[in-house]
């Protein structure tokens, strides 16, 4: 029997990387806690990382 995989929102993902980020929790705690593996978390703080600008920049002004 396999496991059934947990698909994250995208919201999920950013209050999981906050937890690391600002509350300074542990990447083996928190992938301990939520089943999920270290290369997953890195690879959505690559992400955050390599999008984060341009997210900003889309909900950004136009006027400017």
């Amino acid at each position: 029997m396999t496991k059934q995989r947990k698909h994250y929102t995208a919201e999920e993902k950013v209050a999981i990387l906050r937890r690391h980020l600002l509350e300074q929790e542990p990447i083996s705690q928190l992938c301990d806690e939520l089943g999920l593996r270290p290369t997953v978390f890195y690879r959505w703080q690559k992400e955050l990382s390599e999008n984060g600008a341009a997210t900003l920049q889309a909900t950004g002004r136009s006027d400017h």
